[in-house]
């Protein structure tokens, strides 16, 4: 059986307090029915963010879209609301954006016609590009100081021919 590689989860709603809570326990409730379970904490947290500053800048009770989407490579994470105002990346306080920014590779805006888009992308491996072999751990109280150690190279199958038994010839 093949997973599909596009995965998406959409889901529409009033913004209000109460609802962030729900929504981080549906969002890692999907991400681990996708397998993406060390994605959870960043994603919920950057979903949060980007819900409490639609609390924030557009106000209570307005209609917002959150939408995941998971490719095979990436996780796009976004919330769509109906506030006019662009939001603006402040590093000054490091909070809003910029939290955002912190827990993803990539993020953007962009508007549309009745409000506005923000997402953020994660890079994701897909299950079966995981290595099945263990990796080799390093020891030792400065383990993190050192050189990686690389992998073995592995082995290559080569079919050997079965042995054929010398007869002796008569002649």
């Amino acid at each position: 059986m093949t997973d599909p590689l596009d995965r998406r989860y959409v889901v529409e709603l009033h913004a209000s307090l109460e609802r962030v809570p729900q929504l981080r326990r549906i969002v890692a409730a999907h991400l681990r029915h996708w397998k993406l379970d060390l994605h959870i904490a960043p994603v919920d947290k950057g979903i949060e963010e980007l819900l409490t500053n639609v609390l924030r800048h557009v106000g209570d009770d307005n209609r917002c879209v959150v939408e995941l989407r998971w490719t095979g490579r990436h996780l796009t994470s976004s919330v769509e609301d109906n506030g006019p105002r662009m939001p603006r990346l402040l590093t000054a306080g490091g909070g809003g954006l910029a939290r955002v920014a912190a827990l993803s590779d990539s993020w953007g805006t962009c508007a549309t016609a009745e409000g506005k888009v923000i997402w953020f992308t994660r890079s994701v491996r897909s299950p079966q590009d995981i290595p099945r072999v263990p990796w080799t751990p390093l020891g030792g109280l400065d383990a993190a100081r050192r050189e990686p150690v690389p992998l073995p190279a592995p082995a290559m199958f080569v079919p050997r021919l079965p042995r054929v038994p010398r007869v002796p010839v008569l002649v």
